[in-house]
């Protein structure tokens, strides 16, 4: 029996061992661990789903941020009629950019797992709730399997722009989301884990270079773009499409390409888009007012 969520392979592993799904696993182990009761942690973690719903609802309405940087987008995206992405998708995209939006105006949100990713997990958690008719009890489990991959992800590579890029950030909130989507939907332990692997490989080496070292631009798209990267990796592991490497190595390995980065492309602001022409202009136009 584990007693620590060290590696995504072996929580899987016990999970199928005991017939459990991985959020009851983690559940039993985090209260075992935190010397609680798991009641007491379900109750936490639906505090915080309503936490990610009402995000949701005033960054819908949000119009602009103080820098004017964001703002807007996700009514935009809710509003569309186009159609290119189907409901599902649609809706994900449209919360997670308003969760994001919201943070950027000094909103209150869930870090899932840091400020510059808030959006993603829950975007697709609340899409799910509408279009699937996922419970909030079940979401909440979502919560718990999410969350178990983003305490490996911590423990064997990194949560932060400033030492693995947004590959660390997104990619992690991405693969949070895919491997909680993927049980949602009635996935294996072992599907979670694929979609996984493969939400971080679609992310791998993923820069962070905020413009005017702000949480917004590429920061608030890019939670957008996320949220259908976590999709598409579930739909995979969903469909029987595995990873032909393990999610403990993928992980690894997103540790390795982050500590290969520059340090101008980890959160400085000195490197990619940041060092654009027009970004240099809108961080001297915010700093002279």
């Amino acid at each position: 029996m584990i007693e620590e969520l060290k590696s995504l392979d072996e929580l899987v592993a016990e999970a199928e061992k005991q017939g459990k799904t991985l959020s009851a696993l983690t559940l039993e182990l985090q209260a075992a661990s935190m010397k609680t009761t798991q009641e007491a942690l379900t109750q936490k973690m639906h505090e915080n789903l309503l936490i990610m719903r009402q995000s949701a609802e005033n960054g819908m309405l949000e119009t602009a941020s103080p820098s004017g940087l964001s703002g807007g987008a996700a009514k935009k995206m809710a509003d569309s009629k186009i159609g290119l992405l189907g409901d599902m998708a649609q809706k994900a995209v449209t919360y997670a950019l308003a969760i994001a939006e919201h943070n950027a105006c000094m909103g209150k949100i869930i870090a899932a797992p840091t400020a510059g990713s808030c959006g993603i997990l829950p975007g697709i958690l609340l899409a799910l709730s509408e279009c699937k008719g996922i419970s909030d009890e079940k979401l909440v489990q979502g919560l718990f399997t999410a969350g178990a991959v983003g305490m490996v992800i911590a423990q064997n590579a990194s949560l932060s722009g400033a030492q693995g890029g947004c590959a660390a950030e997104c990619g992690s909130a991405g693969a949070m989301a895919a491997c909680a989507v993927t049980e949602l939907l009635g996935g294996t332990p072992t599907q979670c884990a694929h979609a996984c692997a493969i939400a971080i490989k679609a992310i791998m080496g993923l820069v962070c270079d905020p413009v005017a070292g702000l949480v917004e631009v590429p920061c608030v798209k890019r939670n957008a773009t996320g949220a259908t990267i976590a999709l598409t990796a579930a739909e995979m592991a969903l469909a029987g499409i595995e990873s032909a490497l393990p999610a403990d190595q993928v992980i690894g390995a997103m540790k390795s390409v982050g500590c290969m980065m520059h340090e101008s492309l980890r959160e400085t602001s000195q490197g990619g888009l940041a060092a654009t022409k027009t970004a240099r202009e809108i961080e001297k136009r915010l700093r002279s007012n």
